[in-house]
């Protein structure tokens, strides 16, 4: 059942002679509770012992609202739940204790094993009374709590007395619990109950039964699939509910059977679903059988025509869904247009809910085929002054992408006035739907450019004037016209930003960009004024971005000069040791390479070795007589695995020491340094991610890692052997390389024994040509001798038997010569690269569902990392 909001208590009274706007509350320090429990927890909230008050002031209202939980405490609770015990059972104080109980689970209270045995034992007690209301409450505290197995067997008899219970709700609701807290040994015993219930003329009860055969059937798949006959019953119920999930229940117990899908929405789709719910499921269903079809390439689209029809049915609830699903398709413009009308239609309604259910998806089909939503554009202006700001918030963004060059400047006048009405994560949506409109009309750039200044200067949080900064920023980078007028305008809002990274982030881009524009002076005044007014990480910055005005710019190196000289004084240590060290360095005093261009490449130059790699490796690094060499450092940047993230609010335990990040890169290194053999390969340039060569619970499990050097390429074997009663010995891999003809074996380094469950390793090293990304194809064969294991003894017999083991081919492709370098200033390396390193290439992506889709094949093929903001737009 659905569960409302809780009811909370004001208190409008003040006191005599006084008005209530005059009345100022006594503040409390707690603050509301963090989950809301359902007003049928929530027990009498009059009780003075469950209404206690806390403190919530608006700008207009003094009102006092209460907590009918605050300051409740898990021993006080624990306490009152002894009148479980009591031998005449007061129902409504029950009620309440239980109430409080639920509401500290939800809040996260822990219970210990003795605290929750006791709990449990005590609420068990309560099936003695007849209260129906009590009852649920023990239904729902039963599930929280869980029993184990030790404990399920108390309450398997009362809940199995319930489930035959003559009163409905007993009956839906035992069967509720007892699917959540038993096992397979006991669904067996209950099986028959079940099925009957499924059956059951009451639709609750067999919605209950329907739901925890859902719930079931992840754990107890091949009982829950002899249900089928009772669940295709249901599916021709008359109850809407019944039938919903009769169809979501067939529908999970078929899900890896394609063609058992197929003949099911066939079935359907002839006119045997009535129910509104399982309309819409079986949409959905329909939707994934054309997708998953074979003959969607050559026009055929099976169950299409169903999608069609379901437009002009009688529930609003499924023509919306419809339309969704046929939006969501790679389908003509004949096929979009009847889904588009409809959605047209809805646009007018008089519900919010349609209208917001109708823009929402035209807002998605406008990312991907704007001139089909453009008929809609009359009716999605008259939604901008509607009165929910969501819809008004997507009516704005759906225009911005279907508008062209001419209503530009109108649109940017509605949305002037529109702005200052809505909440700030309203308003990012909207300042990203403007950046994307720039960047396809950059012409209208100057209105747009203004506009952003504006909002600019408005109040506002962080994440919004970040976003509002990044779509300058993102502009200027995109048309070269707007990149001054874009720079004034950041200038103008770092004089009063009050966020530090957004002060440090624009003036490192005003760093980069304004020595390349005609009057580069123009800037100096708003970056030093930064070095006078602000804190010391924003005067850290401004103090590197003078300095690169001066190497940049030579008519203002004297005068930067001067202007570094005075920070020379500052308080801060990071802001004098940088002005220092500029002064040495572009002076001269210090010699840094050969010329000016190295000294400013030692100062300026982007740092391709990403900083997560360079701590582990100095973190490893040993102290001796060889200095730490910053081009042994991985240049690849890979993302955190998800075990070592950490959760959120989740703090380590005090005294632990912080672990240390350990490139994988590094690692492959000095364990293939340490290999007389692979020593003299020199440094290695990229280790790939382990390829399965062999399928899921194989007799042995093989996967390999390519190691890439300049001119050698390392093949290491990942063998692990999963038979308790063999032993391999003299482990090796015969690898093919017919279709690499670019590569040459150079040696091997065999494995001498590989016992159950101790993984092992074996190379192959391959010779190829010195900085050639050389491909090819490899085949793989695992040879060995076999020797039997006596289990019992550990034993090995002392003869064997020699055996081979097919694995899968190996390819070496192009991605595993690329690197995914993490580049913080692109539009410099891109300039300053030499135009001899550019290659040119076709590659074939395939059919692709979505854009986002194929942004990501392209950096899969190609092994690349998206630079700076360039990946955004392709997530939208």
């Amino acid at each position: 059942a659905a569960r409302p909001s809780l009811r909370r208590i004001r208190a409008r009274k003040a006191p005599s002679g006084r008005s209530p706007k005059d009345t100022k509350p006594t503040r409390h320090p707690a603050p509301p509770p963090k989950r809301r429990m359902p007003r049928s927890l929530a027990g009498d909230l009059t009780d003075p012992e469950m209404a206690q008050p806390y403190m919530k002031k608006d700008d207009d209202d003094s009102d006092i609202e209460y907590s009918p939980f605050f300051g409740i405490e898990k021993g006080a609770v624990l306490q009152e739940a002894r009148a479980f015990h009591d031998p005449q059972l007061d129902a409504r104080r029950c009620s309440q204790v239980i109430t409080k109980l639920l509401y500290l689970i939800n809040q996260g209270e822990s219970f210990t094993k003795v605290e929750a045995t006791e709990v449990f034992f005590a609420v068990t007690k309560l099936f003695q009374s007849n209260d129906a209301g009590l009852r649920r409450l023990v239904y729902l505290m039963i599930k929280e709590l869980s029993p184990s197995s030790d404990e399920v067997f108390i309450v398997t008899s009362s809940l199995m007395k319930d489930m035959n219970s003559k009163t409905d709700m007993y009956r839906a609701n035992a069967i509720r619990v007892l699917c959540r807290i038993i096992d397979g040994n006991l669904l067996t015993q209950i099986e028959r109950y079940l099925k009957q219930a499924i059956v059951d003329k009451n639709p609750v009860v067999a919605s209950a039964a329907l739901v925890s055969g859902i719930h079931l059937l992840q754990a107890n798949p091949e009982i829950v699939k002899r249900w089928s006959n009772e669940v295709q019953e249901a599916v021709q119920s008359r109850a809407a509910l019944v039938q919903f999930h009769g169809l979501a229940l067939l529908h999970q117990t078929r899900q890896n059977d394609r063609l058992a899908v197929s003949k099911l929405v066939s079935s359907l789709t002839r006119g045997s679903v009535r129910s509104p719910l399982a309309q819409c499921l079986l949409i959905r269903y329909t939707s994934q059988v054309i997708r998953e079809s074979s003959n969607t390439q050559s026009g055929d689209r099976p169950f299409f025509d169903y999608l069609e029809s379901c437009l002009r049915h009688k529930a609003e609830m499924v023509i919306l869904e419809a339309a969704r699903k046929i939006t969501e398709m790679d389908v003509t413009s004949r096929e979009l247009a009847p889904a588009i009308t409809v959605l047209q239609l809805f646009l007018s309604s008089s519900k919010p809910v349609l209208r917001f259910a109708a823009v929402r998806t035209l807002n998605k089909v406008a990312i991907t085929r704007p001139l089909a939503v453009t008929n809609c554009n009359v009716d999605l202006e008259s939604l901008m002054s509607d009165q929910n700001r969501s819809i008004a918030t997507l009516a704005i963004t759906t225009l911005l992408k279907t508008g062209n060059e001419s209503s530009v400047d109108r649109l940017m006048k509605q949305i002037t006035s529109f702005m200052s009405d809505i909440s700030d994560e309203f308003k990012i949506v909207v300042i990203e739907a403007i950046r994307s409109l720039c960047l396809k009309f950059p012409l209208k750039y100057r209105s747009m450019m203004i506009f952003l200044s504006n909002s600019l200067r408005e109040e506002g949080g962080f994440e919004y004037k970040k976003a509002i900064v990044d779509s300058i920023v993102t502009l200027i980078g995109a048309i070269p016209d707007a990149k001054e007028i874009g720079l004034l305008h950041l200038c103008e809002f770092i004089e009063d930003c009050e966020f530090t990274y957004l002060s440090s982030q624009i003036l490192h881009f005003l760093g980069n960009e304004g020595p390349r524009t005609s009057d580069p002076s123009r800037y100096i005044r708003y970056i030093y004024n930064r070095v006078i007014l602000e804190n010391p990480t924003v005067r850290a910055s401004a103090v590197s971005t003078l300095a690169k005005f001066g190497a940049l710019v030579d008519e203002l190196k004297p005068r930067i000069f001067v202007l570094l000289r005075r920070c020379l004084f500052d308080t801060d240590d990071e802001v004098r040791d940088r002005a220092t060290l500029y002064l040495q360095t572009l002076n001269g005093e210090v010699a840094v390479g050969n010329s000016e261009k190295d000294v400013k490449e030692f100062l300026f130059g982007s740092f391709d070795v990403p900083l997560a790699n360079l701590e582990a490796s100095l973190r490893t690094y040993e102290p001796s007589e060889e200095p730490f060499d910053i081009s042994l450092v991985s240049r690849e940047a890979r993302s955190q695995p998800l075990h070592d993230k950490k959760a959120p609010g989740k703090k380590p335990p005090a005294g632990a020491p912080a672990p240390a990040p350990v490139s994988a890169v590094d690692a492959y290194q000095k364990m293939l340094s340490s290999i007389a053999e692979f020593s003299g390969f020199g440094r290695l340039f990229k280790s790939s991610e382990p390829v399965e060569l062999t399928e899921a619970e194989t007799e042995y499990a093989v996967n390999v890692v390519k190691h890439i050097y300049e001119n050698h390429v390392v093949l290491q074997y990942n063998c692990t052997n999963t038979i308790p009663e063999q032993l391999l010995e003299d482990v090796t891999v015969y690898v093919d390389a017919t279709d690499a003809e670019e590569f040459s074996e150079v040696c091997s380094k065999p494995l001498k024994s590989l016992p159950y469950d101790s993984p092992g390793q074996i190379f192959v090293a391959f010779e190829k040509l010195e900085h050639v990304p050389a491909i090819g194809k490899f085949s793989n064969v695992l040879k060995f001798t076999v020797k039997e294991v006596d289990t019992s003894s550990g034993e090995a017999d002392e003869d064997g038997v020699e055996d081979e083991y097919q694995l899968e081919d190996l390819e070496i492709v192009s991605a595993d010569y690329m690197l995914r370098v993490a580049v913080s200033n692109f539009r410099n390396a891109w300039e300053n690269m030499d135009p001899e390193s550019e290659r040119v290439d076709e590659y074939g992506l395939g059919a692709r569902e979505s854009l986002a889709e194929a942004v990501s094949a392209v950096t899969s093929i190609l092994g690349m990392q998206p630079c700076e903001v360039s990946f955004q737009f392709f997530k939208v």
